[in-house]
Parts: structure tokens; sequence; C-alpha cells
């Protein structure tokens, strides 16, 4: 059998297929929910990027769409975590934690975040009141930004073994990014800096799980 029909054969293997299906899943979860979540916070009436965390986006009268926006963000990271499993089997732990990620997604969608510092519009200006569900959001939100951190570094450990330093470094450089930008929420500064350099975080980390999926996509279909 040549090498070419070797190639098309394990591209047809139904295993294959399977796992590069999952796997492009990764590539669409975060670009889908930053440019939603953009495009809503640049146009919504009373969103401020310096001010406000695109969570609040699921109050108000649209508040459905960045709902939808965490519950479907979330099924593709969940899927593209079982993908993650079939691609690397010695990866025990990381791809567990990036599903816990993709579930918290989902959870974040089910219990919203609170209305918050003027926004929806109508809201006080100094309205900081936290609820039971909005409680709950930022409890599956740490422990979702935990999984998705460690799994990073677990990842970037295995790279590195494998002699894969370029996908490492990358890898372990956007965990700890990440890292730092969730320190930075979580003390409750609610800086400007805090706050946009947690923008950026979640979009290095976005492009990050994008890229990935493309180079496990394509590894697999020449195995």
């Amino acid at each position: 059998m040549s090498t070419t029909t070797s190639t098309r054969a394990e591209q047809c293997d139904p295993a294959t297929s399977v796992t590069r299906s999952l796997l492009g899943y990764g590539i669409i979860a975060g670009p889908l929910y930053v440019v939603v979540s953009v495009a809503q916070a640049l146009t919504r009436d009373g969103f401020d990027v310096t001010r406000h965390a695109w969570s609040v986006l699921a109050n108000g009268s649209l508040g459905w769409i960045q709902i939808v926006n965490f519950v479907v963000a979330g099924a593709m990271t969940i899927a593209f975590a079982v993908g993650l499993r079939r691609a690397l089997p010695a990866q025990r732990w990381a791809p567990r934690l990036v599903g816990g990620y993709g579930a918290s997604l989902v959870a974040a969608g089910v219990f919203r975040a609170d209305p918050a510092l003027g926004f929806p519009a109508g809201t006080p200006a100094d309205a900081r009141d936290v609820s039971w569900h909005g409680l709950v959001h930022f409890a599956v939100g740490a422990v979702g930004f935990l999984c998705l951190i460690v799994a990073c570094l677990l990842l970037a450990r295995g790279l590195a073994a494998d002699g894969q330093r370029g996908w490492a470094w990358f890898t372990r450089i956007t965990g700890l990014v990440f890292l730092a930008a969730f320190v930075g929420i979580a003390s409750g500064a609610g800086s400007v800096a805090t706050i946009l350099g947690f923008v950026v975080a979640v979009i290095l980390m976005s492009v990050w799980m994008s890229a990935f999926s493309v180079h496990l996509y394509r590894a697999v279909g020449m195995r």
C-alpha cells in the first residue's frame, strides 16, 4: 500500500474521524465566545469594557444572548476535552480538567451574574449586591478557571517531555498569564487594569485552545 493510500485510509478510519470532529469544536469554541461577547460589549447600552465583566451581559432584555453563548461555548469545550483525551491518551487529568472548565461555562450560563455598576441600563451605578445565583456563578467560574490553569500546566509538562518545546512554552505561558489575570480579578480590586487584563487573558486562552486544537487535529490525521 502506498503512503498516500495509507494516509487516506487512516483519515477514513471511524475512530480518527470522531476524534478530529471532537477536536474541531475546540477550534471554534474560544473564538465564538470571544466574538459574541465583544460584539455585545461594544453595542449594548450602558456596558463599559473598563468597568464591567462579560458575565453581566447575561442581564437585561438581551441577556439571553450571553446565556446561550456560555452554554454553547461550554458544550463545545466539553467536546474538545473528549477529543483531547482521545488524541493524547497519556494525559489522564488534563482532559478531565478541560472538561471541568467546559462544565463551569455551562453552569455560568445557568446561574447568571447579577446586574452591577449601572448595567444593564437602570441599574444603580453603585450596585454591588450579590444574589445566591450570583454567588454560584462566581464559584463555578473560579473552579473552572483553576481547572483550565492546571490543565495548561499539565499539558505543558507532557509536551516538553515529548520534545514539543514550542507548544510547551505557549501552553505554559498561557496558563500562567491566565493565573495572574484570575488572581487580579479574584482580589476584588475592580481596577481598569485588572478588568482589561482579564479580557486579554481570556482572548489569549481562546487563541491557545483554537491553535492547539488545530495542531492536534492535524497530528491525529497523520498517525
